[in-house]
This record gives C-alpha cells, structure tokens and sequence, in this order.
C-alpha cells in the first residue's frame, strides 16, 4: 500500500508541475484573468488579472494518477474494487469543480466578481452531493446497519448513532455543501487554500487507507498534486485556482470523510474552514443587527489578520499550521 501512494502522489505531482507553465500561458491568453472585488484589501488590486481557473492544473494531475493507478491495480477488469466504489470521490471534487468552472467562466464574461447567483450554485451543490452520497449507499460504502440505518460514529467515544437512511441524506448533503463553501471561502490568498487541504489530504491517506482504496489512492494523488500547485499558487501567485479549483477541494475534502465513514471529523480536521465560515457569518450577522458596524476589520477571517499587518506568507503558514495540530489530535481521537 506505502508504494501504491507514493506512486499516486508521484504521478499526480509530476503531470501537475509539467503543466502548470503552459496552462498559466494558455489562461493569459485566453485573458481569464481574476477581477479583484476593490472592497478587499486595496494591496491585493496588484493582483487584478492574474489567471484564474488554475484549479484545472491540478484535477488534471490528479486524474491522469487516478486512471494510471486504477490501471495498474486492475480496477477496470474488476481485480481490486468496482470501477464506481473507486473512483467516486474523485467524481464528486471532479463534478463541483465543474460548478466551480461555471461560476468562473460566468465570472470572465461578466467581466466582474459574480459568477453564478447564490441560489443557482446552492441549487447545483444540493443536487451533486444527494447522488454522491446515493451511489455510496448503493455500491455498499457506507457503514449500514441491519435495518438499513447508517452508522454516524462520534470521534473521541465509543458512541456511534444509526440514524434513518433518509435523515442520514439530509444530513450528509447538508455536510458536503457546507464544507464545499466553507473551503471556497478560504480561497482567499495566495496558497491558502491548497496549504490548509494539504495536511488534510494527509490525514485523510491515514484513515482510508484500510477502508476505501480509491479514497486513498485519490487522496494520495491530491497531496502531490497541490505540492506542485503549490509552486505556482503560493506568494506571491502566478495562478489563482478560482471556484473551479476551490469547489473541488471543497468536494474532495468531504468526500474523503464519508467515503471513510468518518464525516464528523470534518470539524475538527477542518476546524481553519470552519473558522472561515464562522468568521464570515458573524460579520454579516453584527453587520445588520448594528446597522453597519463591523465586528472584524473584514471577513472572512484571514483577510482580518491580513488588516492587522500580518503578511500572506504568514497567514497561511500559521493556518496551515493550526490544521496540522488539528489533524494529529483528531488521529488521536479515532
């Protein structure tokens, strides 16, 4: 198993940082520069126009592993796992970022930062996440019960709930679409996003790795992958990874969990995301309840540590940090 995720991550990092010049020529080219919203930080309009849809460099890294990998352990004639059950959170984080494409293709030919409407993105995200989590019930990768309930574990006891298949949906798209936006929120500077997923991705080879082959071999291949992104992404940025690369992360992050039978641990691996989130909705909140004071300096979070004088480089090592912390007490809690 050890040389079957290097080798994921090897293949995913190699293609991922072999494209990455041409990719970022193609996007200049093609002018799908990143319009920057002038209410931010007025030091990040220096950024305005640099390619957007980056996302792209790394799902191609990450699909050529996956189908390589798939390849070499007989997955298409049926020698190590159904060819659904393998790859079917790649096909989620593969799927979002196709919402994501859209929104940021939306986005170019408006030429401002407003892609798709709230309600049309929420509406696609519900729709994706309610079948991925259907085609794992249905190829047997959920924890089931004998009644036909889904075990929900709670990390850190020795308690696990069964809760209905019905309500264990509801729960699970409510679950995967919060962490999808909650991710594309902290896609806000350079290398943020990737660097927090990284340790996660990390984290997440450990837990699938005697549960789900797939998951694993997809999880391996998205470490290498953002450590060649990574080349171009952190500070300062040649490339931004737009909703396209975000959603995908947003989708693969989720996916992982359920696809360990682990989705709670979402809160705690994931606690900078949920910070993000947290950050965002108080803002909003104390922002209509005072009629126009502001409890952070801006929303979401880091962009509030960015006006306190902390540099990206910073921010996004102490972020990455935290997860990091976050990711061995929450190995410890399983």
């Amino acid at each position: 198993m050890t040389r079957t995720i290097l080798l994921a991550a090897v293949i995913a990092f190699v293609v991922t940082a072999v494209i990455g010049k041409p990719l970022i020529r193609w996007l200049q080219k093609q002018k799908f520069g990143q319009k920057i919203l002038e209410i931010g930080p007025k030091w990040h309009m220096n950024k305005q126009y640099t390619p957007t849809m980056g996302g792209f460099m790394f799902m191609i890294g990450i699909t050529v592993s996956m189908l390589i990998m798939a390849f070499l352990l007989g997955v298409f004639t049926g020698g190590s796992a159904g060819v659904g059950s393998f790859f079917s959170v790649w096909i989620l984080a593969v799927v979002y970022g196709c919402v994501g494409f859209v929104d940021d293709w939306a986005k170019i030919k408006k030429k401002e930062n407003a892609g798709l409407t709230p309600k049309q993105k929420l509406a696609l995200q519900v729709v994706v996440a309610a079948v991925f989590v259907s085609l794992l019930h249905l190829a047997g990768d959920l924890p089931l019960s004998a009644d036909g309930g889904v075990y929900l574990p709670i990390p850190g006891t020795d308690l696990t709930l069964t809760l209905p298949w019905v309500v264990y949906l509801i729960f699970a798209v409510f679950a995967i679409v919060a962490e999808n936006n909650a991710v594309n929120l902290t896609d806000g500077i350079d290398g943020l996003a990737a660097g927090v997923t990284l340790p996660v991705a990390v984290f997440f080879i450990a837990l699938n790795h005697s549960v789900n082959l797939g998951a694993t071999v997809f999880a391996a291949a998205l470490v290498g992958a953002l450590c060649a992104f990574l080349i171009y992404n952190f500070n300062p940025a040649k490339v931004f990874m737009g909703d396209t690369g975000s959603l995908f992360l947003g989708g693969a992050v989720a996916g992982l969990a359920f696809a360990a039978g682990q989705p709670l641990l979402l809160l705690p691996v994931g606690l900078i995301y949920l910070i993000e989130t947290v950050s965002v909705v108080l803002q909003v909140t104390y922002f209509k309840l005072t009629h126009g004071k502001r409890l952070f300096k801006m929303a979401p979070i880091h962009h509030h540590f960015e006006m306190c004088g902390w540099g990206e480089k910073k921010i996004v090592f102490v972020f990455a940090g935290i997860t990091v912390i976050m990711c061995i007490l929450s190995w410890m809690l399983i």
